[in-house]
């Protein structure tokens, strides 16, 4: 199957090591960053979600309008607005993009968050909010014929949009989580289901726990499995171990000083959602997985998102990467600390032999499957 990579559609420098050098919104280095992705090879870029953020859905127009192959995964919470303006908003998007968006829906993992923007409902009752509201705008992104919907949390009359997506039947539904409610909503209705990268097994553990959600909600397909990562890469082993303390030292460092490295946790102490606390669990239990995973970015920004690292020479990377693909793995997230340089290098030096290895396997693949019909058939 073919692989693909996501990178990060940052809309400023900033990262957990080094604070933004302008502006929330830097209109230039965020084209700038976007087209270093389309440059060297990435399938698709995220603009993220934040309450105090730059809106991600016009930066995406802006960027999508200016480049010409990139692919657009567009976060969104559905407690922003309501599930009728969102599906025009990512319909206009997918038509400005000419086909090249994925919508990821975030339930949100922290009340403190979530609070920020008048949403007060409790973690379970988000969950049943979202699903409700992924069907609604996958109904109307889909029906031609004004509706009627009297849901849990949503109630309208008689709407039909004027504006539909170029993609048919309807653009990609992305969803993420680690918890029990966040299998069961996004195996019912995801398209891609996006995992924190964690060691080998446990990340085995979690797809199973995917397509068991999936069967239970009656599909007889499954979403893809991507999983993320923060690879740290250098020409040789030694650099690359060098290169992961600094990043540590520097993460570590801000924090001494009272900076703001992440708002995902919004000072609490212990993070709220699942995913975090895995990952801080995981950073207990161990620093070095398998062949490359590390977990002391994860442990210094408490468990913050995407925090696991991948260290090592572009060789190693590459080949941790492959890991997970044989796992089921078919979408690889990632993301450096100095995202412009590393997204130029990760694209340069690791994306170019994941990509040849996973033909390789896919020809061996169909190869083996030719000889079974031909032994088949006699």
């Amino acid at each position: 199957m073919p692989v693909e990579f996501l990178g990060i559609a940052a809309t400023n420098d900033g990262s957990e090591t080094t604070p933004r050098s302008g502006a929330a919104f830097d209109k230039e280095y965020t084209l700038r960053l976007a087209r270093a992705h389309e440059d060297h090879d990435w399938d698709r870029v995220l603009f993220a979600y934040g309450s105090g953020s730059p809106d991600p859905a016009p930066a995406a127009a802006y960027i999508a309008s200016r480049l010409d192959r990139l692919q657009i995964l567009l976060a969104h919470r559905p407690n922003v607005s309501y599930p009728t303006f969102a599906a025009k908003t990512f319909a206009t998007l997918d038509q400005i993009s000419e086909g090249r968006l994925t919508v990821h829906f975030i339930t949100g993992g922290n009340d403190h968050e979530q609070g920020r923007e008048g949403d007060t409902l409790t973690k379970d009752e988000r969950y049943a909010r979202t699903r409700e509201y992924i069907r609604v705008v996958k109904k109307i992104w889909t029906t031609h014929e004004p509706f009627d919907h009297e849901g849990e949390h949503y109630r309208f009359h008689d709407f039909v949009s004027d504006v539909f997506p170029v993609q048919q039947p309807r653009p990609g539904v992305s969803f993420g989580g680690s918890s029990a409610a966040a299998y069961a909503a996004g195996g019912a209705e995801a398209d891609i289901y996006c995992l924190w990268g964690e060691p080998l097994a446990k990340t085995a553990e979690q797809i199973e726990r995917v397509k068991a959600a999936a069967k239970a909600a009656g599909r007889t397909d499954v979403p893809r499995i991507q999983v993320a990562f923060r690879p740290i890469i250098a020409p040789t082993e030694e650099l690359a171990w060098e290169k992961a303390h600094r990043t540590v030292g520097a993460i570590k460092a801000r924090k001494e000083r009272g900076e703001a490295i992440t708002k995902r946790h919004n000072g609490l102490d212990q993070p709220q959602n699942t995913g975090s606390q895995r990952l801080i669990a995981i950073a207990e239990a161990g620093e070095r997985y398998d062949r490359a995973l590390w977990t002391p970015t994860a442990a210094a920004t408490g468990g913050a998102g995407n925090s696991n690292a991948l260290v090592g020479t572009p060789e190693t990377v590459a080949q941790a990467l492959l890991d997970y693909y044989d796992l089921g793995v078919d979408i690889l997230s990632a993301r450096g600390y100095d995202l412009l340089g590393d997204a130029i290098d990760f694209g340069r030096h690791v994306i170019p032999i994941v990509r040849e290895e996973v033909a390789k396997r896919d020809a061996e693949r169909a190869a083996r499957g030719a000889q079974a019909l031909t032994a088949v058939n006699g």
